[in-house]
C-alpha cells in the first residue's frame, strides 16, 4: 500500500506533491512520486529540471515520509503510467493536480485527468495550487 502521485514542475504539481506527502505522512505509507517531466517539458515549465520532485520532497523535512521517485518510460503516457503504478502498488490513494481553467474549459476536463479519475482502481484526490 503506498500514496501515489503525479508530479510536473507546476504549481499544480507543486500543490499535488504536498497533499500527497502530507496523506502518505499521516497514513503512515510510503510515497510513490511518478515525476513525468520530459526533457521537451522544461521549457514549458521555466527552467525547472527533471530532478525537482526530490528537491520539493526534500524541502518537506518537517513531514515524515519515505519515498521513491520515478520517471516515465520513453514512448509511455504520464496517465498509463500512473494508473499502472497505483495498481501494481495498490495504491491507497492516487493524487493529481489540476490547473484552473476557463469557463469554457470548465466543460471539457484534460483528457489525462478525466482518464485518471475514471480509471484508476483506487480512490483519487484531484487538488489545485491556492489562488494568487
Amino acid at each position: 500500500m503506498a500514496v501515489v502521485v503525479g508530479y510536473v514542475p507546476t504549481r499544480e504539481g507543486q500543490a499535488a506533491l504536498l497533499r500527497a506527502a502530507t496523506e502518505a505522512s499521516v497514513r503512515g505509507t510510503p510515497l510513490i512520486v511518478l515525476d513525468s517531466t520530459r526533457p521537451a517539458d522544461d521549457a514549458a515549465a521555466d527552467g525547472a529540471s527533471a530532478g525537482e520532485a526530490r528537491t520539493q520532497l526534500e524541502a518537506l523535512g518537517g513531514l515524515d515520509v519515505s519515498y521513491e521517485v520515478r520517471s516515465v518510460p520513453p514512448g509511455v503516457e504520464s496517465s498509463d503510467e500512473l494508473l499502472r503504478i497505483a495498481e501494481e502498488e495498490t495504491a491507497d490513494l492516487l493524487v493529481i493536480g489540476l490547473r484552473r481553467r476557463t469557463a469554457v474549459g470548465k466543460l471539457i476536463l484534460g483528457a489525462h485527468a478525466q482518464r485518471i479519475l475514471l480509471d484508476a482502481a483506487c480512490p483519487v484526490l484531484a487538488v489545485k495550487p491556492d489562488a494568487d
